[in-house]
């Protein structure tokens, strides 16, 4: 800007200032005033955003509870077949039903594991960090800083 905020007037005998800009009191309660705005956007929208996802969880929620019940029945069902399965053949032994217990249950650590691992690494990778607020808010410090250097 090439505008001047204070003229000094030599042409009397005492100097004084004249003032051609906004006061000080002025200008600092229009930067408060934008920081508020500022930052309620940034809250909102971060509320905003946190709402969407909430609004999905719930809606999910009750499905997955009733999905839950049924996959645990069919599971222990279907483990139980299994185990009967394994120590048919081992019925000789006296242990079969030991055997059928120890390699069923084995094979669904395995299984378990795997399958947690790979949930784990889509917790990871999808987060529950609100990934559009943070990105504004990383473009509002680049900008922030880029002003301040201006100054």
């Amino acid at each position: 800007m090439n505008r001047r905020p204070f003229v000094v007037n030599r042409d009397s005998d005492t100097e004084h200032v004249e003032n051609h800009g906004p006061s000080f009191g002025r200008v600092m309660a229009e930067i408060r005033d934008e920081i508020k705005d500022f930052v309620q956007t940034r809250v909102q929208m971060f509320k905003s955003e946190l709402q969407e996802k909430i609004s999905v969880w719930k809606a999910g929620a009750g499905l997955a509870a009733a999905a839950v019940v049924l996959l645990a029945t069919a599971y222990l069902l279907l483990t139980i077949s299994v185990v009967c399965l394994v120590a048919v053949a081992f019925w000789a032994s006296v242990y079969h039903w030991v055997f059928g217990f120890v390699i069923v249950g084995v094979a669904w650590a395995l299984i378990g594991g795997m399958l947690g691992y790979f949930a784990i690494r889509e917790f990871r990778e999808q987060g529950l960090v609100p990934k559009r607020t943070l990105e504004v808010l990383k473009e509002d410090k680049v900008w922030l800083e880029s002003e301040a250097n201006q100054v």
